[in-house]
Formats: C-alpha cells, sequence, structure tokens
C-alpha cells in the first residue's frame, strides 16, 4: 500500500550468495497469500464495490484516469530502459527502497489499518443494516483495491521504469486522502451517539470513528513523511542513473564511434610530427 511492494527487488544473501526475495508486507504478497489468487481478491472486491452504487462517480472514474496516465507517462516522459542496460543493472532495476525490520513492521500495520479492519468494519455494517458506515468506508476500500490491484499488475510486468512504479502509490494516496477526510467528517460530525443507544451501538460508532482518524493519521504520514520526501526522490535518482547507463553502453556499443577512434590517433600522430 505504501510502494513497498514495488520497491523491492531481489537481495544477495551474503552468506549463501544467491538472491532472495526481500519480504513485501505492503502489497500482502507474504501476508496473504498467493499474488494471483490477492489479484483474483482485488477483482471481485473491485466488481462488488462498484455494482453495489457506494462508490462516487469520481472514486470509480479515478482508476481509469490513473491508469491513462501512468500508461502516457511510460511512454512519453519515462520509458522503460531495460532492454538498454547490461545484465547486471537490469537484473537490479525493480529495487528503489529496502526497508529495515521496523519499517516492514509499520507497513503491515498500515494493511491492518488500511484493508483489514475496513473490510471488517464495512461487513459488519452491512451485517448490522447500518447503511451509512458501509457508505462512508466503501470508496476507501474500492479505491484501496485499485490501488493494490495496480501495483501488482506494474510489479509482475516489470515493464514501467521506477518513476512511473512510484507514481502509482503516490496518486492512489493523494486521492485517498480527500476521501478519508470526508469519512472522518461523515462519523464525527453525522453519526451522533445518542442517549437511548446501548452499549453495543456506542461501542460501534466510536470504533467507525477511531478507524476513520486511524487511516487520516496513517496515510497522511505515509504520504508527507515517506512517499514524497524518501521513496519518489530515490526513484528519479535510480532511473537517471539507469539512463546514464544506458546511453554510455550505447556509446561503447556504436561502431562508428571506435571507428572513429581509431581513425582519430594516426591523424593526430601526423599533427605531432
Amino acid at each position: 500500500m505504501s510502494g513497498i511492494s514495488l520497491a523491492v527487488g531481489p537481495r544477495s544473501d551474503p552468506d549463501h550468495g544467491t538472491e532472495r526475495q526481500q519480504p513485501s508486507s505492503a502489497m500482502l504478497g507474504g501476508v496473504m497469500g498467493s499474488l494471483r489468487v490477492i489479484e483474483l481478491q482485488l477483482v471481485a472486491f473491485i466488481m462488488v464495490f462498484s455494482a453495489s452504487g457506494l462508490v462516487p462517480l469520481i472514486d470509480l472514474a479515478f482508476p481509469v484516469a490513473a491508469t491513462v496516465y501512468l500508461l502516457l507517462i511510460s511512454r512519453l516522459a519515462f520509458p522503460p530502459l531495460h532492454s538498454k542496460l547490461p545484465p547486471s543493472s537490469a537484473s537490479s532495476s525493480h529495487e528503489i527502497f529496502r526497508g529495515s525490520t521496523l519499517f516492514q513492521a509499520y507497513v503491515v500495520l498500515g494493511t491492518t489499518v488500511g484493508l483489514f479492519l475496513p473490510l471488517a468494519h464495512v461487513l459488519g455494517g452491512f451485517a448490522r443494516g447500518d447503511d451509512s458506515a458501509v457508505k462512508s468506508a466503501t470508496p476507501h476500500l474500492f479505491l484501496l483495491s485499485c490501488q493494490i490491484l495496480t501495483e501488482n499488475v506494474v510489479g509482475a510486468v516489470g515493464a514501467f521504469s521506477p518513476p512511473v512504479r512510484a507514481l502509482v502509490p503516490l496518486l492512489y494516496t493523494v486521492r485517498r486522502v480527500f476521501v478519508i477526510v470526508d469519512w472522518v467528517y461523515d462519523v464525527w460530525a453525522n453519526r451522533p451517539i445518542t442517549r437511548s443507544a446501548t452499549v453495543q451501538d456506542a461501542a460501534w460508532v466510536w470504533f467507525g470513528r477511531y478507524l476513520a482518524v486511524a487511516n487520516l493519521v496513517y496515510f497522511s504520514t505515509n504520504l508527507f513523511v515517506f512517499l514524497i520526501p524518501k521513496f519518489l526522490p530515490r526513484a528519479f535518482e535510480k532511473y537517471f542513473r539507469m539512463r546514464d547507463e544506458a546511453y554510455a553502453k550505447t556509446d561503447e556499443d556504436r561502431p562508428d564511434r571506435h571507428a572513429a577512434a581509431a581513425t582519430a590517433k594516426p591523424v593526430e600522430a601526423k599533427k605531432a610530427d
């Protein structure tokens, strides 16, 4: 969810000299199981949310617009460089950010707060007949499902440059922060606790309130503390370094460059005589 799924690539194990995959907790690959199973589940979530009528039209259109934009900048602004790089550089082109164990725990916390608990809140709203709770939390879940699915596809295809891969969580997180603000306002301003409410009803309302605030705090922190100042600059830095390596390799492989260098030496020798 924070983009680490796209950042973490194969990592060399110094003890065994083999490559192993860094835990990718943001994409839930190691948390929920098979990538293919996750994709099928996310597609099911997206279809259910889209057909439920609980997601506003602007949020339904956002994934389409974001996908078109990412495809355009991938072709026009940041084309992939894998075919132009040396094999050693191309193999590590997917790794942008290598997180520590503490950071992995932070991402797992975001997975719980951002996905599991809101999903439980929506299912509980259906069971309790609380349409207001379901309607306020569903847009966030819909956009998050689209984000994770897009990150999975972009990471699996491997034909996108680091800036494009970094923009996936950035674009979706920016949009979801605004959606979560609406969620917070709705549960705090439009869902009062009456005096006649039971303890269970009051606890349910407070759970929805604190869950919305927790999502706002987590994803705002993720956006302004990690994605913008750390993840995105590293993606651009890696891309421009890859581009310089590709240009250097292209210059070395040009036959006319070698021929010009070979003919330039005798000419310089004659001038010296």
